[in-house]
């Protein structure tokens, strides 16, 4: 069974008695190693791809609870919402707009994460200010998706001082969504190779993947 027992005890200890949700991102991972670490007592579990993400779900038990971190397309919203816990990578009015859709047809209330463009790289998605300023001045257009916070992805870089610079937009972005409504109070900021700034910085949830399951295969996707 490919986990860290070490790493996981390392991560929680880490959080250094701070209130910090630990989601871990199981994508391509098998079902043994969820389970391994769910017998440990982690309940939050991350998937990045929407088939894979429903074909676990009947397979572990019913109180896991799933977030989706990957890019969500919009047609695929239909098939994760019976099952998610937690939307992180809610990146554009369109696809609040189809969540909103899809929810109230199935008469369900959906918790998000807006995500908010902190990198340097053209590959990340998300709000940017301007953006995210109209999306948060007026919120009613979506009676069915509860926004709990924001989430950010820092650039891909050895620079720490702007890793720790984009963290800091992204914890200026949820004070200015605080302001507004005032228990949208999730910051998911933080992976395998910057969760200790993001911590510093005030993540209150980070996303950990190869720290505890080990290198990915993606030969099948």
């Amino acid at each position: 069974m490919a986990i860290n027992v070490d790493a996981y005890q390392q991560i929680k200890k880490s959080f250094g008695g701070k209130q910090v949700q630990l989601v871990a991102v199981s994508k391509t991972k098998p079902i043994e190693d969820i389970q391994g670490y769910y017998d440990m007592g982690q309940r939050d579990f991350g998937e990045n791809y929407v088939q894979e993400f429903v074909e676990k779900v009947p397979a572990l038990p019913a109180d896991i609870r799933w977030h989706f971190i990957g890019h969500l397309q919009r047609n695929k919203v239909k098939q994760i919402l019976p099952h998610v816990y937690l939307i992180h990578g809610v990146d554009s009015e369109r696809l609040l707009n189809e969540i909103q859709k899809e929810a109230a047809k199935a008469n369900l209330k959906i918790r998000v994460l807006l995500q908010v463009f902190i990198a340097q790289e053209e590959t990340k998605f998300g709000f940017d200010q301007a953006e995210l300023s109209v999306v948060i001045s007026d919120l009613t257009p979506w009676p069915n998706v509860e926004i709990m916070g924001v989430m950010g992805m820092s650039s891909l870089t050895d620079n720490l001082a702007q890793v720790r610079a984009e963290f800091q937009h992204l914890k200026h972005a949820s004070q200015q969504l605080l302001a507004v409504k005032n228990d949208a109070n999730i910051i998911s900021m933080g992976m395998s190779s910057d969760y200790t700034i993001a911590l510093e910085e005030g993540s209150t949830m980070i996303r950990i993947g190869s720290v505890l399951f080990g290198a990915r295969d993606y030969s099948n996707k």
